[in-house]
């Protein structure tokens, strides 16, 4: 889980990143990177998540 905290606050360390830059520069390929970053991380946790609440379930 660890490992999970890391991931978090580096997807949003870069997604805040990408926000700045993309609002200073006025440049919407940093918008659009931090929209994918968004949702691609949004679904690995889920996947995620999923797969430690199959795991406990098998378990009991």
């Amino acid at each position: 889980m660890i490992v999970l905290r890391f991931y978090l606050l580096f997807v949003l360390l870069t997604i805040g990143g990408a926000l700045l830059v993309g609002l200073v520069l006025r440049d919407k390929r940093w918008l659009r990177f931090a929209w994918q970053l968004f949702k691609f991380s949004v679904v690995l946790l889920l996947v995620i998540g999923l797969a430690v609440t199959i795991g406990r379930l098998i378990l009991i």
